[in-house]
């Protein structure tokens, strides 16, 4: 494991009423609201992740440290149908992504990068999920 922070932006938010996401809470400790540079697209019922280099483009979610982080992560690829024993493609990559906290602050922590084509898929123009 190269860091103990992971960068959520959808359902594994604070405040979704879902499994993994009360397993994240139990976990881990909440640091923050974050941004990267990317873009969300609505996939179904949740969002993808795309990574960016321009500025204009950010994507909104929040920052967790781990405390039994590589378990944790297990659980999380699991989750998420990525890393090994999954045909591949796998809709998610986990990889480890640049996020800004509001004051500033810059740290590698680890995210769900989505992985299939996005052609039809719309865009969340506000890179908030919570606001789409």
């Amino acid at each position: 494991m190269t860091s103990d922070r992971l960068f959520v932006y959808g359902t594994l938010m604070r405040g979704f009423d879902h499994p993994m996401a009360r397993l994240l809470a139990q976990h881990a400790d909440f640091l923050g609201e974050a941004r990267c540079r990317g873009w969300l697209v609505l996939v179904k019922h949740y969002p993808g992740l795309l990574l960016s280099d321009a500025p204009s483009d950010i994507a909104h979610g929040e920052l967790f440290s781990l405390r039994a982080g590589d378990e944790l992560l297990r659980e999380l690829d699991m989750y998420e149908a990525c890393g090994e024993g999954f045909p591949e493609p796998t809709e998610y990559l986990r990889g480890l992504v640049d996020v800004t906290l509001p004051d500033g602050t810059a740290e590698k922590a680890w995210t769900y990068i989505y992985n299939w084509p996005v052609t039809n898929l719309p865009r969340i123009e506000s890179g908030r999920f919570l606001e789409h």
